[in-house]
């Protein structure tokens, strides 16, 4: 059966890029600067929290520490992973630019990530691909849940018939939250069966066969 859409809607991290590398070395220069950070910060601890709202990371990773110190922590961590972001990026998945060049000859395209201000911005700058975007939201802007977001980009953009791709659980209920059909990406950090998500990409490149 054909997929009539008019746009997509990207997930960032764990579907266009991997940046877990950048962002764990982020992480560990901010504990580095404080004195009450006393377990290493891994690339698994990373990747278990990618694609979280941003301030939902500090508490998955630091349950146990004070309000203030993981306030403070947590700003110390944003400075550094948008420093690190825009110096040394992510790593993008396969064939990400021949496959949006091709998707943009056909639909609009936007992203809408749980990352704070400036990342998106940080993602286009290092990566070159701006110009395959029309719009994008996250959830720094003003701190809403993604499926807000989603619906803010739908309306922003008077979008008839969207889907929305990415990579997590969050994704999948952000997506039937915002009444936009969803494309998993399963080759990102997240896990989903089959019978939650029928439309379903082994690589970024499959959107051209899907789409």
């Amino acid at each position: 059966m054909p997929l009539h859409f008019d746009s997509i809607i990207f997930d960032l991290d764990g579907t266009l890029w991997n940046a877990t590398e950048s962002v764990t070395k982020a992480f560990q220069k901010a504990k580095n600067s404080v004195d009450y950070i006393h377990n290493d910060i891994t690339l698994a601890d990373v990747q278990a929290v990618t694609g979280q709202p941003f301030q939902a990371v500090y508490h998955r990773l630091f349950p146990t520490l004070p309000a203030e110190q993981r306030e403070e922590f947590s700003a110390l961590c944003a400075r550094e992973e948008l420093a690190h972001a825009q110096q040394y990026g992510g790593t993008l998945y396969p064939e990400v630019e021949a496959t949006l060049r091709y998707l943009q000859s056909r639909y609009r395209l936007f992203i809408v990530s749980n990352c704070q201000v400036g990342y998106v911005e940080a993602f286009f700058e290092h990566s070159g691909l701006g110009h395959y975007f029309e719009g994008h939201q996250c959830f720094g802007t003003k701190m809403l849940p993604k499926a807000d977001n989603i619906r803010e980009i739908v309306s922003q953009y008077q979008l008839q018939a969207p889907a929305y791709v990415g990579d997590t659980r969050g994704d999948l209920e952000a997506s039937q939250k915002s009444g936009v059909p969803f494309i998993f990406a399963a080759y990102g950090f997240g896990t989903l069966a089959l019978a939650e998500a029928e439309l379903r990409l082994q690589q970024f490149s499959d959107l051209r066969q899907l789409l």
